[in-house]
């Protein structure tokens, strides 16, 4: 229920009078939560008789507050009739699938992205919910909160781990101290096809490694591995990719297969997450579910191209995240392969 200026009369009366909010509100028959928050609009500091200064209650302050928030919410759209800038964050949004969040850190980086005026996030959601950036609605929005999901209790396992514990993980690892220590897992593709994708994620810079293979066993997982050696090699492949975190799944068994180099000596350490606990892998979790954007369950892989795939690992480096400070992936994994280089 909205106050009439002869309600907030009647509350400065009631006020002088030394009547509290509960009190008023039952007089006005409004819930107590209207009278608070009319005390809080209409407060100004006054001096009593002996000139201490107490908090009271003004009906004018209020009402010019009510008005003037009228007034605000008649303002044009900042946006005004930079018609650039509305195509371009339906495009980013809409079509790319940047968060209004990551398209407002683009603004004014580039000639580009360089507009009459810049945007908070805020604002384009509002945009959003307005209609002001038709044909752009809430369904387009692939960032629907910031809700987190919740794991249960780690479980005691039943067998032995194929190697090492995450128990065992250093400080600097569990900390995300240094570049350098990755997830693993694998996006399944369509029931009864084979070809699977195998996914890495740093853990500090969230750099996502996508690699299509034949099959989900272990012997794939070590073949994955080998191409990877031989890409970086192996001094420098020991630096980049200093430790792997797995789950318990049957295609990462093969725990000295995948440690030892192909040149001799071992080329990571592996560590194995509790059974039937992935938050012990959740960088790896989030940009699964940013893969299941472009490829949703069910996809057969089969049908997928290797450019296809890999322009969507391309995407995920390639986007501005809060978390690092509106870089991209690409833009700190950059400058951890040239400290290792």
């Amino acid at each position: 229920m909205r106050l009439s200026w002869n309600d907030r009369l009647d509350i400065e009366k009631l006020v002088k009078k030394g009547c509290k909010a509960p009190a008023i509100a039952r007089k006005l028959g409004v819930h107590h939560s209207t009278i608070y928050d009319e005390l809080k609009r209409g407060a100004v500091e006054l001096l009593d008789s002996e000139y201490r200064t107490y908090t009271g209650y003004s009906p004018e302050v209020a009402e010019a507050k009510i008005e003037q928030g009228k007034r605000n919410r008649e303002k044009p759209l900042k946006i005004g009739h930079d018609h650039a800038l509305a195509s371009w964050l339906v495009d980013m949004i809409g079509t790319q699938g940047y968060s209004p969040s990551a398209a407002c850190s683009l603004l004014g980086k580039t000639p580009e992205t360089t507009f009459s005026c810049t945007l908070t996030r805020q604002t384009v959601y509002k945009y959003i919910d307005q209609g002001h950036l038709w044909p752009l609605t809430n369904k387009e929005l692939r960032f629907k909160g910031n809700e987190k999901r919740t794991y249960k209790t780690v479980k005691r396992a039943s067998r032995a781990s194929a190697g090492t514990s995450i128990e065992r993980r250093g400080d600097e690892i569990n900390n995300r101290e240094e570049p350098g220590h990755w997830e693993m897992d694998c996006v399944e593709g369509k029931k009864k096809t084979r070809r699977v994708l195998l996914v890495l994620t740093e853990r500090v810079t969230r750099q996502e490694i996508i690699m299509p293979m034949r099959d989900q066993t272990a012997a794939s997982v070590v073949r994955a591995l080998d191409r990877l050696e031989k890409r970086y090699g192996k001094k420098r492949f020991r630096e980049i990719f200093r430790s792997i975190t797995v789950d318990n799944g049957s295609e990462f068994s093969d725990c000295a297969g995948m440690e030892r180099s192909l040149f001799g000596g071992q080329r990571t350490k592996m560590y194995y997450c509790h059974p039937r606990y992935p938050g012990e892998r959740g960088s790896n979790e989030k940009q699964n579910q940013m893969i299941r954007w472009f490829f949703p369950k069910g996809t057969d892989f089969t049908k997928i191209s290797d450019k296809k795939i890999q322009s969507v690992a391309d995407w995920i480096n390639n986007y501005p995240r809060l978390l690092l400070g509106w870089h991209t992936s690409n833009e700190l994994f950059g400058v951890f392969l040239a400290s290792v280089a």
